[in-house]
């Protein structure tokens, strides 16, 4: 029963799936050559196919480029005050509404950079914030 046991095993999860993975495998290398792989560590490869998860959300405030605004206007520091304020998850929904991923690419946090510009509408308190994920901009009215 033992050995009729382990060669089931063996067919289920080697034999049977052999020739499927190996199509894969080579479709896969074609786009993606094995030697350029291997340069990286598991860990480094993973944040480079999935992004950064965790984030330094004062870092994130740092790099931001204002249009229209100040660092210290008051809509700016009301913004960040509650942004700052938020769950976590909440903060992984804004990055999401900005850039359309709650996710920082693998050059990480220090290298991404966005706007808040003031989109300059006629009554900005029947305006709602919005975003251009192409180009990284936050449309924040006053």
């Amino acid at each position: 029963r033992r050995e009729y046991v382990d060669l089931y095993v063996n067919y289920v999860f080697n034999e049977s799936v052999q020739k499927p993975f190996k199509d894969f495998m080579q479709g896969f290398l074609r786009g993606c050559p094995a030697r350029n792989w291997k340069m990286f560590f598991p860990e480094d490869l993973q944040v480079l196919l999935e992004g950064y998860t965790t984030f330094d959300w004062y870092l994130l405030e740092k790099n931001v480029i204002y249009s229209q605004y100040k660092k210290f206007d008051q809509t700016i520091r009301n913004f960040w005050a509650v942004f700052h304020n938020l769950s976590e998850e909440k903060k992984k929904m804004f990055l999401a509404f900005l850039s359309g991923s709650d996710r920082i690419t693998g050059y990480g946090l220090e290298c991404f950079r966005f706007s808040i510009a003031d989109p300059q509408v006629e009554n900005p308190d029947e305006s709602s914030p919005f975003s251009s994920t192409c180009s990284l901009i936050l449309f924040l009215p006053r």
